[in-house]
């Protein structure tokens, strides 16, 4: 058969077996094409079951078809293990139910798509946990952690997922279903106890003893004086064995109380040589970390490098206790212990986001994995980071190690070219001496992630010939045909093959954005997104906002790494061939709410908001757009023209029927209402204002305010407000004038001519006002002239100068009125903080404001779901509400009698308006109604 009556045969075969979704189309395959690592295989299509025996019924479909398949879990994987050119079993979108939890036991039976910290919180109420946490927790699968023998921060307690396993059903690529046990040979595949028994020495001998060793197979665990442990010796296999259907896991005790040790070193070697001797303490972790990869040292005691030694207890003092054990012993130039769970997040979230931040160096450039993760015997640690370190300069690379320094296990990211032929000539040869640096230690080429297509081709060098040719023995005992997982572990492929970076463009993509983080390069820009997939975290976020797209529905296509995944084969042109034109990357950005949540939240600054303007921009660019894009994209223009006759069109839109006609032309949900118009404009009754005499205070110290598009005609009372306040502060506010607009709407939509023409007349009406302090109240506007108003225009150097000068009203009171005192108001506040705000402008002063004025209670997190024109488009009504319900609707129909709600966007308070009756204010609106009446002209 041709390969297209392949494929067409093999659809059948799985669709008429598998009840779960079977896709082949180009969507679901570019989405696959990539893990967390440097390499891309695209895969001839995907298969979601739905069970057990869905997976072998898909196993089996695709032995009929001689076709591989690639076991995938949350795609988390650094070593290039979960790509393939088969087809691809995505085991996160059913199977995800925790079986059975017995807590008197201590053991839990899940499916193998059960995410880490869903099990975690399923445990907790017993008082147990599962050992091993990588810092992909909140998205990695059990499944995954159990064919990458994952281990975590806490391994120097609980130990790698092996460790922590009790048995598997696993299905082999015939489609036959073992069980694999410890201390007994049943379910082993026929002549795998032969196998061992015949090599009893070379296992008792060639595998190195240390508490990270994850590279090859894990054949010693054959040994009978080690059970034989069959479930263990599957772990770490990097599905080339066969799949997990289910695992039975050990729980173990988690503590009640924990305390954290911040230990400051001179360097990291001197943190590498004092780890050893903090293990006899019984530390739940020590991890280290240098300066060069801390961007924000805000919490860190004095050094160069430091440990993060976290102790435990059954009451807060005794771990208080165990960590000042630690401090007194560990001879550090500086240390603080931190018993504040909020204070010991806040230092976890540094570690735990280095997997991200180590993709870029200091100076912006790109860093990789590669020898993400090498171990060496911990009293090792020391001695070689100083060769580890040597071998960098020796290549002219750069690297910012870190990681589990008690077990001898660092991960770092290098600045490695994988884009032209002698960069990558250079990555292999690194690569070959740093696997020979690692073997002269004493270590393992993988201590955490695998060897994927990274590392298996160096095995050679770790374990030696005799020892490999084992490992394909093994392999081939339990998938005698090769269909599991080809170029992994046994037979791998090159190190330097299927590099995800050979398909983009060799030359800059013409595009509009100025991408001044990535030189200019829209290639470099999506390359920013490596798979680490904190987009991808189902569970609310606490303060944050990414991906709320995602956790609406739930698809890969609507995180920001699968937007980023289809942007990457749209510049590639393999998988999604049209270009600009595609209808699958639009379809994907489609629910993007551009709530710009990915900028703060991802730890690589993934930007998917200016992605999809851009996107927008070419796709649209001579054709026919949306109803909505002319309508809602143009909608500073056509209130302007509407202003005069607000009292008309209000009562217009009340005619039901009229409404839904005008809806229906404008691509607007019908469940939306028209919002009402205001009788009189912000400009319009500041001019009213000027007219009757301007209102000089102390100093005479004079604010522009800006009249954004939504405070001017939609909710001019919160310009009103702010005035007041102002006035108050001593501040004389006015307006730049008529007629500005910092462009949203249209770079919403993808409009970006439209909205540069805009912005470059709002730069020339400004005029001598350029750069005093601006005072933005609608956060969405304010986010639009600190960014896209630079990045639209960055040859403009009054572009820089305006941004610059943006303040939020409690940003500007901070810095020019430190000395004002706010009304006091002493009430419970409940809301949200904008998702403009948290990403681009930080809402810290406004905490303070509120602080001040006694205003208390946290704002909720998240994206209110309306997000400018997003809600209001037609299709957008069901994700929309559902981000609203994820936090926000919760947090005000929580709050106790007598809450004002906060919210400082205009989409926030319609959103609550619309969907819970709740009429809601911005922070001005509240100051305001505190004050004396002391102004003159009343608002």
């Amino acid at each position: 058969m041709t390969d297209e009556q392949t494929r067409t045969s093999l659809v059948r075969a799985l669709s008429g077996a598998v009840r779960g979704e079977v896709e082949f189309d180009a969507t679901a395959r570019a989405l696959m094409t990539m893990d967390a690592s440097n390499y891309r295989r695209v895969p001839l299509g995907v298969v979601a079951p739905r069970d057990a025996d869905d997976i072998a019924a898909a196993l089996a479909a695709c032995r009929a078809h001689e076709v591989p398949v690639v076991p995938r879990g949350g795609g988390t994987s650094i070593a290039g293990q979960a790509t393939g050119t088969g087809v691809v079993l995505d085991l996160t979108r059913h199977l995800r139910s925790i079986v059975e939890l017995d807590a008197g036991a201590r053991t839990a039976v899940v499916q193998p798509g059960v995410i880490l910290d869903d099990l975690r919180r399923a445990a907790a109420p017993h008082g147990l946990t599962f050992g091993p946490d990588p810092s992909t927790h909140s998205r990695c699968t059990l499944g995954g952690m159990i064919g990458n023998n994952s281990c975590g921060s806490h391994s120097v307690a609980w130990g790698t997922t092996a460790d922590n396993v009790e048995a598997l059903t696993v299905a082999r690529y015939g489609g036959d279903t073992l069980r694999l046990g410890r201390g007994r040979w049943d379910g082993a595949p026929a002549g795998l106890r032969e196998l061992a028994d015949s090599h009893l020495a070379l296992l008792r001998t060639g595998f190195p003893e240390l508490p990270r060793r994850i590279s090859g197979y894990a054949l010693d665990a054959l040994l009978p004086e080690r059970g034989p442990d069959l479930a263990r010796a599957f772990c770490g296999s990097e599905g080339t064995l066969g799949v997990v259907t289910e695992a039975t896991v050990r729980l173990v005790e988690a503590p009640e109380a924990r305390a954290l040790a911040v230990l400051g070193y001179a360097d990291e070697s001197a943190a590498a040589e004092a780890a050893p001797g903090l293990l006899p303490y019984c530390p739940l972790t020590v991890e280290g970390m240098a300066a060069d990869l801390v961007r924000e040292p805000a919490g860190l005691p004095r050094g160069g490098a430091w440990l993060f030694v976290e102790t435990g207890g059954a009451t807060p003092a005794e771990a208080r206790a165990r960590a000042e054990q630690i401090l007194r012993a560990a001879d550090a130039v500086d240390a603080t212990v931190v018993t504040d769970p909020a204070g010991q997040r806040a230092l976890w979230r540094i570690r735990e986001d280095a997997s991200g931040t180590a993709t870029r160096m200091p100076d912006g450039s790109e860093a990789w994995p590669g020898w993400e993760d090498c171990a060496v015997p911990p009293a090792r640690l020391g001695p070689y980071l100083r060769e580890f370190r040597a071998l960098l300069t020796a290549h002219g690379l750069r690297g910012t190690p870190y990681g589990h320094f008690g077990d001898g296990c660092i991960h770092v990211r290098i600045d490695f070219d994988l884009l032209s032929d002698e960069g990558v000539a250079r990555f292999r040869r690194f690569s070959e001496e740093m696997a020979t640096l690692v073997v002269a230690h004493g270590g393992s080429l993988s201590g955490e992630h695998g060897d994927g297509q990274a590392r298996a081709e160096l095995l050679p060098r770790m374990y030696g010939d005799e020892l490999v040719a084992l490992f394909r023995r093994f392999k081939d005992l339990w998938d005698p045909d090769g269909g599991m997982n080809p170029g992994m572990l046994a037979r791998p492929a090159r190190l330097d093959e299927n590099l995800r970076f050979d398909v983009l463009p060799k030359r800059p993509v013409d595009v509009t954005f100025g991408y001044p983080h990535d030189d200019g390069d829209f290639s470099a820009a999506v390359r920013r997104c490596v798979g680490v997939a904190k987009c991808r975290t189902a569970q609310p976020p606490g303060a944050g906002v990414m991906c709320p797209s995602f956790r609406a529905t739930g698809e890969e296509e609507h995180s920001t790494r699968g937007r980023a995944r289809l942007l990457h084969e749209m510049l590639a042109g393999e998988v999604i061939t049209d270009g600009w034109r595609s209808k699958e990357v639009r379809d994907a950005l489609d629910l993007c709410l551009s709530c710009k949540g990915c900028r703060s939240d991802c730890p690589v600054g993934v930007d998917m908001a200016t992605y999809k303007a851009e996107f927008l921009h070419h796709h649209y660019r001579r054709r026919l757009r949306p109803a909505a894009h002319y309508v809602m994209g143009r909608l500073p223009g056509w209130l302007r023209l509407a202003a005069p006759f607000a009292p008309v069109l209000n009562a217009l839109a009340r005619i039901r029927p009229l409404a839904a006609l005008a809806k229906r032309l404008a691509g607007i949900a019908a469940e939306r209402t028209i919002p009402v118009l205001a009788g009189e404009t912000f400009t319009g009754w500041a001019a009213k204002r000027r007219r009757r005499g301007p209102v000089l205070l102390s100093g005479d110290r004079v604010v522009a305010v800006w009249p954004d598009t939504f405070t001017n005609h939609l909710s001019p009372e919160v310009g009103r407000a702010a005035v007041r306040v102002l006035e108050a502060a001593g501040r004389t506010a006015v307006h730049p004038g008529r007629g500005v607009c910092c462009g949203l709407t249209y770079v919403s939509t993808g409009q970006l001519d439209k909205a540069r023409r805009v912005m470059r007349r709002t730069l020339d009406r400004m005029g001598p006002s350029l750069g005093d302090p601006l005072v933005v109240l609608e956060p969405s506007c304010a986010a639009t002239l600190r960014t896209d108003l630079p990045e639209l225009l960055p040859d403009d150097p009054r572009a820089a100068e305006i941004a610059a000068s943006v303040r939020t009203l409690a940003q500007y009171l901070e810095e020019y009125a430190p000395d004002w005192q706010p009304p006091r108001l002493d009430r419970p506040v409940a809301g949200q903080t904008h998702c403009h705000q948290h990403a681009v402008l930080g809402d810290a002063a406004e905490r303070r404001l509120r602080a001040r004025a006694g205003l208390e209670g946290e704002l909720a997190g998240g994206c209110c779901g309306l997000a400018g024109n997003f809600g209001f488009e037609r299709g957008h009504w069901g994700v929309s509400v559902a981000c609203a319900e994820e936090q926000l609707l919760p947090s005000v129909r929580s709050a106790e009698p007598g809450t004002d709600i906060l919210a400082d966007g205009f989409s926030c308070r319609t959103q609550l308006a619309q969907l819970a009756g709740v009429r809601s204010r911005h922070l001005a609106e509240l100051l305001a109604e505190g004050l004396k009446d002391t102004d003159t002209h009343p608002i």
